[in-house]
């Protein structure tokens, strides 16, 4: 099983909930494997990076609930359920817009890191 495999076989909405909020603990692990886990996950389902800007955008702009409740955050039936499924995760812990900023700044890495996956791959063709 390659690294690749066994990093998304982390539960993120576990993971967003315990690294969300003051004093969390996961943290480190929410913007370290969970964004890498994220961005690999997003990128099979075929999501581009400025989708998952734009959702953190809109984070940042309505609040994470708000988010969550949105009927496609992506584009797509599969990608659209797995963000929902992760913005519940954080929307059922989020208590204020200092969680709501945390949220949109790990989606903004997110979208980092999927943006440096397509350059890097598109290099290797």
């Amino acid at each position: 099983m390659s690294t690749e495999e066994q990093i998304l076989h982390l539960h993120l909405p576990t993971l967003l909930r315990h690294g969300i909020g003051a004093g969390a603990a996961q943290r480190p692990a929410l913007f370290g494997e969970g964004a890498v886990a994220a961005a690999v996950t997003l990128d099979r389902l075929g999501v581009q990076p400025r989708a998952v800007a734009f959702l953190a955008k809109t984070v940042r702009s309505g609040g994470v609930r708000y988010a969550a409740g949105l009927e496609e955050p992506f584009p797509g039936e599969e990608a659209s359920r797995t963000a929902r499924e992760w913005l519940a995760g954080a929307a059922s812990v989020a208590a204020d817009t200092d969680d709501d900023e945390t949220v949109a700044r790990w989606f903004e890495a997110v979208a980092e890191i999927l943006a440096l996956r397509h350059r890097t791959s598109a290099t290797r063709r």
